[in-house]
């Protein structure tokens, strides 16, 4: 079985960009806080519980945002058959090492819930399901770099086993100001890949990534 992209998005320190075109710059003056604050303005967004999420879902929360505008999926597909399937290097780390600090010292413990509700880095791709109403296959996945083959294999079985029709996978890293998110919208359906014809393999996957990504050179 063959898959398709039918549309990929990066989000990098230096820009954001789709389908290889930039569509965002950014003078990577901004600290990430502040930078993806100003991404959420430019997307016209107005969903508050952004504002409570960690940076690693916030990344992906926007990265989610940017490749799916106009797409209007939810009306296409079944909402069980499109699913969330990403990696990093990170998971929650960021946010696990908020938590360690507010409970280390027994004398002064004050865990606080808003940080311990984002100690998996699943919850990044459960927030992504809870705006868009997503309720297939849905899992994060941790590996030392960006692995090509680990997200086609899973992606593959996945239409193979017809578990989904329509799927959002990729790569999507944050810890402290080094962060940075590719993402793909994969489909079985001929008729949905993109102008360029980009089939989903590993080969066009790692190709994609070095494009996209080409400011960390």
């Amino acid at each position: 079985m063959e898959l398709f992209i039918y549309k990929y998005c990066a989000v990098n320190r230096s820009n954001v960009s789709i389908n290889g075109k930039v569509v965002f710059e950014n003078d990577e003056s901004l600290v990430f806080s502040k930078y993806i604050r100003t991404l959420y303005r430019y997307m016209k967004l107005d969903y508050t519980k952004f504002f409570k999420m960690d940076g690693l879902s916030k990344l992906g929360f926007m990265s989610v945002e940017l490749l799916l505008q106009e797409e209007n999926i939810i009306e296409k597909y079944p909402s069980e058959k499109i699913g969330i399937i990403l990696s990093n290097a990170s998971s929650s780390l960021e946010v696990d090492e908020k938590h360690q600090n507010s409970i280390i010292d027994r004398r002064q413990y004050f865990p606080s819930p808003s940080n311990f509700v984002y100690t998996l880095p699943n919850i990044m791709a459960g927030e992504v399901a809870i705006r868009h109403r997503f309720n297939g296959e849905n899992s994060v996945m941790i590996s030392e770099c960006f692995r090509p083959e680990m997200l086609y294999d899973i992606c593959t079985a996945a239409f193979s086993n017809d578990v989904l029709q329509l799927c959002i996978c990729g790569w999507v890293e944050k810890y402290a100001e080094d962060y940075e998110s590719l993402l793909f919208l994969v489909g079985k359906d001929e008729l949905l890949k993109s102008r360029e014809g980009i089939i989903f393999d590993p080969s066009n996957l790692s190709n994609l990534y070095k494009q996209a990504l080409a400011w960390k050179k």
